[in-house]
Protein backbone atom coordinates (compact mmCIF):
# COMPACT_ATOMS: atom_id res chain seq x y z
CA UNK A 1 0.00 0.00 0.00
CA UNK A 2 1.28 3.47 -0.81
CA UNK A 3 2.01 6.04 1.84
CA UNK A 4 -0.76 8.35 0.63
CA UNK A 5 -3.32 5.56 0.86
CA UNK A 6 -2.20 4.80 4.40
CA UNK A 7 -2.55 8.45 5.37
CA UNK A 8 -6.08 8.58 3.94
CA UNK A 9 -7.05 5.45 5.84
CA UNK A 10 -5.61 6.94 9.04
CA UNK A 11 -7.64 10.13 8.57
CA UNK A 12 -10.91 8.26 8.04
CA UNK A 13 -10.23 5.93 10.95
CA UNK A 14 -9.45 8.88 13.23
CA UNK A 15 -12.69 10.59 12.23
CA UNK A 16 -14.64 7.42 12.99
CA UNK A 17 -12.85 7.04 16.30
CA UNK A 18 -13.62 10.61 17.23
CA UNK A 19 -17.34 10.24 16.48
CA UNK A 20 -17.63 6.93 18.32
CA UNK A 21 -15.65 8.24 21.27
CA UNK A 22 -17.99 11.18 21.60
CA UNK A 23 -21.03 8.86 21.51
CA UNK A 24 -19.46 6.54 24.05
CA UNK A 25 -18.47 9.23 26.53
CA UNK A 26 -21.43 11.59 26.33
CA UNK A 27 -24.32 9.22 25.71
CA UNK A 28 -22.96 6.07 27.30
CA UNK A 29 -23.42 4.10 24.09
CA UNK A 30 -21.99 0.61 24.72
CA UNK A 31 -21.71 -0.37 21.06
CA UNK A 32 -19.80 2.82 20.33
CA UNK A 33 -17.41 1.89 23.15
CA UNK A 34 -16.82 -1.47 21.51
CA UNK A 35 -16.15 0.21 18.16
CA UNK A 36 -13.65 2.54 19.82
CA UNK A 37 -11.77 -0.39 21.31
CA UNK A 38 -11.76 -2.28 18.02
CA UNK A 39 -10.79 0.72 15.91
CA UNK A 40 -8.02 1.71 18.30
CA UNK A 41 -6.37 -1.67 17.66
CA UNK A 42 -6.79 -1.17 13.91
CA UNK A 43 -5.30 2.31 14.20
CA UNK A 44 -2.34 0.94 16.11
CA UNK A 45 -1.59 -1.55 13.35
CA UNK A 46 -2.07 1.11 10.71
CA UNK A 47 0.31 3.49 12.49
CA UNK A 48 3.01 0.79 12.50
CA UNK A 49 2.47 0.32 8.78
CA UNK A 50 2.77 4.09 8.31
CA UNK A 51 6.10 4.09 10.15
CA UNK A 52 7.48 1.36 7.90
CA UNK A 53 6.32 3.10 4.73
CA UNK A 54 7.55 6.52 5.79
CA UNK A 55 11.00 5.19 6.68
CA UNK A 56 11.16 3.35 3.36
CA UNK A 57 10.21 6.48 1.44
CA UNK A 58 12.78 8.60 3.29
CA UNK A 59 15.56 6.11 2.65
CA UNK A 60 14.61 5.89 -1.00
CA UNK A 61 14.12 2.16 -0.80
CA UNK A 62 17.62 1.54 0.50
CA UNK A 63 17.81 -0.65 3.53
CA UNK A 64 20.43 0.01 6.14
CA UNK A 65 22.68 -2.74 7.40
CA UNK A 66 22.00 -3.85 10.91
CA UNK A 67 24.88 -3.51 13.30
CA UNK A 68 26.37 -6.74 14.58
CA UNK A 69 25.68 -7.26 18.22
CA UNK A 70 28.38 -8.86 20.30
CA UNK A 71 27.50 -11.35 22.94
CA UNK A 72 29.75 -11.85 25.92
CA UNK A 73 30.00 -15.46 27.01
CA UNK A 74 31.62 -16.30 30.31
CA UNK A 75 33.46 -19.59 30.60
CA UNK A 76 34.55 -20.99 33.93
CA UNK A 77 33.64 -17.62 35.48
CA UNK A 78 37.21 -16.33 34.96
CA UNK A 79 37.76 -16.15 31.24
CA UNK A 80 35.51 -14.30 28.92
CA UNK A 81 35.24 -14.72 25.20
CA UNK A 82 33.50 -12.48 22.76
CA UNK A 83 31.40 -13.97 20.00
CA UNK A 84 29.64 -12.04 17.30
CA UNK A 85 26.24 -13.01 15.99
Amino acid sequence: MALKDTVKRMHTLLEDLSKDLQKASEKGNKTASQRVRTNSIKFSKLSKQYRRESVDSECGGKKQKKSVKKKIVYKNSRKKTVRSR
